[in-house]
């Protein structure tokens, strides 16, 4: 696995479930601009908008923010979902999580859908770690022979309907 971080990026949004729809696209920017395939990008966004959903609904009555993390690599994207009371410090997240275990109810997660066994079809990797409120870290692997095959096979195809 490469460990070579290329960007991390940051956003925070109003606990409020209209903004979900912001961070499903910005992931779907990210990961386009990385080169993931149109399916590996639907299953990335039908992931962050459940885990927001479920931040949004579950993790605040009255308000918060729900916030948003991107940790860029050469081979993968690891997408950082947490609530307003937690440490940001994705480096001091890592030693926190733990995996997932779709059979096991995590806090609130699973309420109001799939949650946690939805998410963790979905992504290749997700761990959690709910102390103090929820942190889900969802990871996506970068499969570029399939981006090639994918993007040959579009392009073959108009080329027969043309």
């Amino acid at each position: 696995m490469n460990e070579h971080q290329v960007d991390h990026i940051e956003m925070s949004i109003p606990a409020k479930a209209e903004y979900v729809g912001v961070v499903r696209l910005t992931i779907s920017g990210i990961a386009n601009r990385l080169g993931f395939s149109y399916d590996d990008i639907e299953d990335m966004k039908i992931a962050v908008a459940e885990a927001c959903t479920n931040a949004v609904s579950h993790a605040y009555e009255d308000g918060g923010n729900v916030k948003i993390a991107c940790d860029l690599f050469e081979d993968r994207i690891e997408i950082i979902i947490a609530d307003e009371g937690q440490s940001f410090d994705s480096k001091e997240l890592q030693g926190k999580l733990g995996p997932v275990d779709s059979k096991q109810p995590i806090g609130d997660m699973k309420e109001g859908g799939l949650g946690l066994f939805l998410i963790s079809t979905l992504m290749d990797k997700v761990q959690i770690h709910d102390e103090a409120g929820v942190v889900l870290m969802m990871t996506k692997f970068l499969r570029k022979n399939e981006v090639e095959e994918h993007v040959d096979g579009i392009s073959s195809l108009q080329s027969e309907q043309g």
